[in-house]
């Protein structure tokens, strides 16, 4: 390889408001759309007067996302919000701190929840 075209020497600027990361996004996103997976959450999903209660399925389907990326903590969901990503996901992602709070709400018997979640989009599918 000659020293012109190693990689170190290239610059990798991010100058565009519109660019996606995370584009192999939509093909999830549109899955997730056509198996109504953030609906599905809503319904069967219910924490009770738990904090983090309010629009389950928002919060599964960033979670999901974070994990198709490669996100292995809570604070790895904070991709999915920066430059114009949410533009392909069809939901408004959630804060880190938000999913957290969602998920220390769970019990066990809310754990079996999405236990029913899974299976319904499985049955879907």
């Amino acid at each position: 390889m000659s020293s012109s075209r190693r990689p170190e020497r290239f610059d990798v600027i991010f100058d565009d408001d519109h660019a996606v990361a995370n584009a192999g996004l939509v093909l999830t996103a549109t899955l997730a759309q056509r198996l109504g997976i953030e609906a599905l959450a809503n319904e069967l999903i219910d924490l009770g007067d738990r904090p983090g209660r309010c629009l389950p399925g928002r919060k599964v389907m960033t979670l999901i996302q974070s994990m198709v990326v490669g996100g292995d903590c809570i604070d790895d969901v904070d991709v999915l919000r920066c430059g114009a990503t949410e533009k392909v996901l069809g939901h408004k992602a959630m804060a880190p701190s938000t999913c957290g709070t969602f998920l220390r709400s769970f019990t066990f018997g809310h754990v079996r929840q999405l236990d029913r979640l899974a299976e319904a989009v499985l049955t879907r599918a």
